[in-house]
């Protein structure tokens, strides 16, 4: 009995013990696989891939939310830092020189994934800076020209270089955005970007400087004979009677790159009531209504600037004899008549308009640049007016939103870009005209336009920077 029993004993207990084992490796196993999956969650197909969509609303969130996010730029780094925003080609450059051994399909896999990561960051770090935000410092490398030159494009008038001014402090002064790098431009760079394209500035005599400045940057100022010019194409010719054009129009033959400026101090259509009696006649000012030139010829612009603001007072008006029309017609609406009025209602009307012309032309880019700022202390341009200091009011912007909220809301909600230069030019009041004008009456002083070199060449450095 008790042997009977014994190995009934140890066999019940023999089976029990494989059975622990066998459960014992299955918990064991199955521990493994949970732990494994809730460290590592396993993703619907291709959900990893899927791009993120944002919405207008969301995406001017985004957008706001990433200004001031960025580290600042490092004051005391050298000038010719790499931009981010430089071209694909020299984004791959370095890559491609260190592959020479490599085969031509590696080279081109190379290629194509810089410029896939490139492309995306460039646009995102583009969209977030706000270019207007930022401080003035001192560098070596300005002025990009020499204001003894550049007389093939340069009005004397606005060349302090060749009057009595002593004080040249100005010239040295670079625009450093806080939130982002800005390209250094150079004349090559530029022509690059702009090959087989056309740049318009269309604007006022702020406008004008802005052209010249161009010019000169491209050209370093130098003489360049080979330079083009195409005014009779775009029918800017001086008329019968008229001291100069109504704008002038240049080609680079080069790269095939026409700049052109194009005088509408208004941004509205003007013409004469009575076409018979041009010596007398008054001038409709179509405040509804683009400048002819841009209805004609925009479809030949691949950038286009525009600029609008000193002309806007009633002493202007009355000597050009201009008349506001809306809808064709004399305006009768009393809040448009006023100066301020009209001068908001054109500027969101050929915003507008452009902005409604943009999808016929995939490959143009609108800016309407904000206002340039006066300096005059003590009284207007004409009762004494002065700005005599030879140093910036202040270094610094520190402000967000533009100083010209008019522009700022004309373009909001468009494909229209600002180019903002109220703030960074507000600040730098010793780099006007001033007494140094060789045109103005005695007692007299220039504190509207600028010195070149001078400030409007940030402005086009700013310009460079988004195309």
């Amino acid at each position: 009995m008790k042997g009977g029993g014994g190995v009934g004993y140890l066999y019940f207990h023999g089976l029990r013990m494989k059975q622990l084992s066998l459960f014992f490796i299955v918990f064991v196993c199955a521990s493994i696989v949970v732990w494994n999956w809730e460290k590592t969650p396993h993703l619907p197909p291709h959900e990893d891939q899927q791009p993120l969509h944002l919405f207008p609303d969301d995406f001017r969130e985004a957008q706001q939310a990433a200004i001031g996010l960025t580290p600042p730029t490092n004051t005391n780094s050298s000038f010719n830092t790499s931009p981010k925003t430089s071209s694909h080609h020299e984004n791959t450059a370095p890559l491609l020189a260190q592959g020479k051994e490599r085969s031509e399909t590696v080279k081109q896999q190379l290629v194509a994934s810089v410029t896939s990561k490139t492309t995306p960051i460039t646009k995102a770090e583009t969209q977030a800076c706000n270019f207007g935000k930022g401080k003035w410092v001192r560098a070596d490398n300005r002025p990009l020209y020499s204001g003894f030159g550049c007389e093939q494009w340069l009005s004397g008038m606005w060349a302090c270089r060749l009057t009595q001014r002593t004080d040249f402090g100005y010239e040295k002064l670079k625009w450093q955005p806080k939130d982002c790098k800005m390209d250094d431009f150079t004349g090559v760079e530029f022509l690059k970007r702009m090959q087989d394209k056309t740049l318009a500035f269309v604007g006022d005599s702020l406008g004008r400087q802005q052209f010249q400045s161009l010019m000169c940057m491209v050209t370093g100022g130098k003489e360049m004979p080979d330079v083009e010019d195409v005014g009779k194409e775009y029918g800017l010719v001086k008329a019968h009677g008229s001291t100069r054009p109504d704008g002038w129009a240049f080609r680079f033959p080069s790269s095939n790159t026409t700049i052109l400026y194009y005088w509408s101090a208004s941004l509205c259509d003007i013409e004469p009531v009575d076409p018979t009696s041009e010596t007398t006649t008054d001038y409709a000012m179509h405040l509804d209504r683009p400048p002819a030139f841009l209805k004609q010829f925009l479809n030949r612009i691949d950038v286009l600037v525009l600029n609008t603001g000193h002309h806007w007072n009633r002493g202007k008006l009355n000597a050009n004899r201009w008349v506001m029309y809306v809808g064709g017609r004399p305006n009768t609406n009393r809040k448009i008549a006023d100066i301020g009025g009209a001068k908001n209602f054109t500027i969101h009307s050929v915003v507008k308009w452009v902005n409604a012309e943009l999808p016929k032309h995939p490959g143009l880019k609108a800016f309407l640049r904000s206002i340039s700022p006066r300096h005059f202390f003590n009284g207007e341009w004409n009762t004494g007016g002065t700005c005599d200091s030879t140093t910036p009011g202040s270094l610094e912007v520190v402000q967000d939103e533009s100083s010209d909220p008019i522009a700022a809301g004309a373009v909001k909600g468009t494909d229209v870009k600002l180019l903002d230069v109220t703030g960074l030019s507000l600040v730098r009041e010793e780099g006007h005209i001033s007494r140094y004008s060789i045109r103005a009456a005695p007692g007299m002083q220039d504190c509207l336009h600028w010195c070149l070199p001078g400030v409007p060449d940030t402005w086009n450095e700013l310009l460079f920077a988004q195309i």
